[in-house]
């Protein structure tokens, strides 16, 4: 069984990627995401949470981004991979979890939902921006 935060976490995902699809705004892409969640609305308020910080402050989330992806212009990353680090970022900038669980669940969407080199594109990009933050 999933702790609620993973599920947030994989729920807020699949939030910021309907609000990136469709152009619509997270509130709009919530309904269908409720029905995703059941009867659990820990799980969706804290997907909610998670994509509105990321969406707020998405600026900034990708400069980081940009800086720690060697190579790699923001424009070449697919839209999964791109709000999984998003979503670390977020997350890594608050400073309530721990870094390394931040980043193992960040590994374990891009497992999900990512292609086979998700996981080690997404490890790389976090931990070098958790270590600028001064996390690691």
């Amino acid at each position: 069984m999933l702790r609620i935060e993973t599920r947030a976490r994989a729920r807020a995902l699949q939030l910021l990627y309907a609000c990136e699809v469709t152009g619509s705004a997270p509130v709009e892409a919530a309904g269908g995401l409720a029905r995703l969640t059941g009867p659990q609305p820990r799980v969706l308020d804290g997907a909610e949470a998670l994509a509105a910080g990321v969406l707020a402050d998405r600026e900034a989330l990708d400069r980081l981004v940009q800086g720690a992806a060697d190579n790699w212009r923001i424009e070449r990353i697919g839209i999964v991979e791109l709000n999984i680090l998003r979503l670390g970022i977020h997350e890594l900038r608050l400073g309530v979890t721990p870094p390394k669980v931040v980043i193992d669940e960040a590994i374990r969407l891009g497992r999900w939902f990512g292609g086979p080199k998700t996981p080690g594109f997404v490890n790389g990009v976090l931990d070098r921006i958790a270590r600028s933050l001064g996390r690691l």
